[in-house]
């Protein structure tokens, strides 16, 4: 992979990871100031917060797995392994990181791999 190629990675993987850590940056401040802010006299208003709460943990829970993945690809950029398929070792093409950057996988090995997840019991 060249260089040009490699920064344009590089720069894509930075802005994902610097919105992912603004978000989760803003959702921890906003759930202080809610917490403080809840008091709910119906039982029903309280349910309805708590579980849209969960729900953005859950989402936030993903995101934290995202960002680990995306400096994982920055490490692999830095080795200049980022771009090799970690199963056959093969070149994974431009489209598939442009689509997916935190990829490990060439899409034959990711087809392969989810066959055979499929698969099984």
């Amino acid at each position: 992979m060249d260089i040009k190629t490699q920064n344009l990675f590089k720069k894509l993987l930075n802005d994902q990871l610097q919105a992912l850590m603004k978000e989760a940056s803003e959702t921890k401040e906003g759930m202080s100031s809610d917490a403080e802010k809840e008091n709910f006299p119906d039982s029903t208003d309280r349910a309805s917060a708590e579980s849209d709460r969960n729900f953005l943990l859950r989402i936030r829970e993903r995101e934290r797995f995202l960002i680990i993945k995306i400096r994982e690809a920055l490490e692999r950029l830095e080795k200049g392994e980022f771009g090799i398929c970690e199963s056959c070792g093969g070149k994974i093409s431009k489209e598939r990181l442009k689509a997916r950057p935190v990829t490990t996988l060439c899409i034959q090995c990711k087809t392969d791999a989810e066959s055979q997840e499929k698969a099984e019991p």
